[in-house]
């Protein structure tokens, strides 16, 4: 299926940029339209303080910076989404058909932003999510987790500095999982369009399930012809070394299902996933 519609919540500006070039460079490959969505904090959500034994009075304060930071945090994003497109000529209006060209819009909603992000990936063909700034876990992403786990649909993770290229060169992390047979769900498309696939597999990384050569014969019934790459663990990480095949493979997107692992397991041990998310430098696709 082509990708028609991509959301791009954006709720700084630090990273804000390049994930919006990133994105914009996805709607150029595809004609495709971006609705870059700023959820602003609800400054009611510190009313509950109220039973931690704050007084009415400082709770009416802290609502009051919180929606003049929310505000001007609201501003920025928009100014920055506007300069954007203006620089790069990118037609704003909203999407209401086929196109010929990208076009983006934005909008600013007040809320959770967890929720709203995933309410609104559901109808979304990708969602693009920023690098978190430089000093956060990119693993514990609010916006990226609520996609993947409750929208049903891919999440692409935008590198810190905006990509040359997207796409032509498209890497497939298998290990045999329904988490992985989703991504090649997502990525077929890229595939179908790309100059080189390459399928990237290990013996500490496959699952119980069909391994790369059946994914390869699969993969052919679609007219795609891919590579099958056996990477190995660097420094006993499993995730270093898969970002080290997509580097030499030269990949510009790899794609891989997330979490086959619980999350907490994850979080706490480690894991393939949580590696890639906060290592990786190319745009990573991710599905569950």
């Amino acid at each position: 299926m082509a990708i028609r519609k991509i959301l791009l919540p954006l709720t700084g500006t630090t990273a804000g940029e390049a994930a919006l070039s990133t994105a914009l460079m996805i709607a150029s490959r595809w004609n495709a339209h971006v609705l870059a969505l700023h959820v602003r904090v609800d400054s009611r959500d510190v009313a509950p303080l109220a039973g931690e034994g704050l007084s009415g009075a400082m709770i009416e304060e802290m609502m009051s910076a919180t929606e003049k930071e929310s505000s001007e945090r609201a501003h920025a994003v928009r100014v920055m989404f506007e300069q954007f497109v203006t620089r790069h000529n990118v037609v704003v209006h909203e999407a209401h058909g086929p196109m010929d060209h990208p076009t983006a819009s934005f909008a600013a909603v007040t809320g959770r932003e967890e929720d709203i992000v995933a309410q609104q990936a559901r109808l979304a063909d990708l969602t693009v999510v920023p690098h978190p700034d430089s000093d956060d876990e990119v693993s514990s992403s609010d916006a990226l987790h609520a996609v993947l786990f409750d929208s049903g649909r891919p999440v692409l993770i935008s590198p810190q500095a905006s990509p040359p290229s997207i796409g032509t060169r498209v890497c497939l992390a298998w290990n045999g999982t329904a988490e992985s047979a989703s991504s090649v769900t997502a990525a077929m498309p890229w595939m179908q369009r790309a100059e080189a696939v390459a399928i990237l597999t290990a013996e500490g990384y496959q699952r119980r399930g069909p391994g790369a050569p059946d994914l390869a014969a699969y993969l052919a019934l679609h007219g795609v012809q891919a590579e099958i790459i056996t990477f190995r663990a660097q420094n006993g990480s499993v995730g270093a070394g898969l970002l080290a095949a997509a580097n030499d493979f030269r990949s510009d997107l790899l794609s891989m299902g997330a979490y086959s692992h619980s999350r907490l397991r994850q979080l706490i041990l480690g894991g393939v996933t949580r590696h890639v998310l906060e290592n990786s430098s190319l745009p990573v696709m991710m599905n569950r």
